[in-house]
């Protein structure tokens, strides 16, 4: 698997999601990107991260997922510790440059730096609409998208996969039913 090609079939969603994407559903089987260092680097060159793909930066990214599925597909409650344990290894320093106010994250160590983003997009993804982080509708998906549709009505992950077969079954059953 190289840099340049990545397989997942759902990408450029918010980092949280982005990364909870790295594992979908493929001909009934789950398939997941991060299972080693060379998925790793996939999925860090598609979100523009400069960190390095080794097993510590891997292992932290699993954590982090795994904490974010927590708290999306289970509840917050579950979740909010997992995802508490991620954000620890972080933090945001206010700076003042040329260009005015900022903020520049600073981890505890660097293989933190790409979960500990993931776990800080979901924390201002959930200020901004908490209730367009989706999961696809489509009963045997498990990838997620942040429904920027203008009146927030979006269902699946991909028009043209999902939200076709859900489509195409309703169609077949009202033809069988005739």
């Amino acid at each position: 698997m190289s840099a340049a090609h990545d397989p997942r079939p759902l990408t450029g969603e918010p980092l949280a999601l982005d990364l909870m994407n790295t594992r979908w559903m493929h001909e009934g089987a789950v398939q997941d990107l991060l299972t080693d260092t060379d998925g790793l680097a996939v999925w860090l060159a598609a979100n523009g991260l400069d960190f390095p793909a080794d097993e510590a930066v891997l292992r932290h990214v699993h954590q982090a997922r795994d904490a974010l599925r927590s708290a999306v597909d289970g509840s917050l409650t579950e979740g909010a510790e997992r995802v508490d344990a991620v954000l620890a290894h972080g933090r945001i320093r206010a700076t003042l440059s040329t260009e005015g106010p900022g903020e520049q994250p600073e981890f505890s160590n660097p293989s933190w730096g790409p979960a500990w983003l993931a776990a800080r997009n979901y924390l201002e993804l959930l200020s901004t609409a908490p209730d367009r982080i989706r999961r696809c509708a489509h009963g045997s998906c498990i990838l997620h998208f942040f429904d920027t549709s203008r009146n927030g009505t979006r269902r699946w992950c991909s028009m043209a996969a999902c939200g076709n077969r859900a489509k195409a079954s309703r169609h077949y059953a009202r033809t069988k039913e005739s």
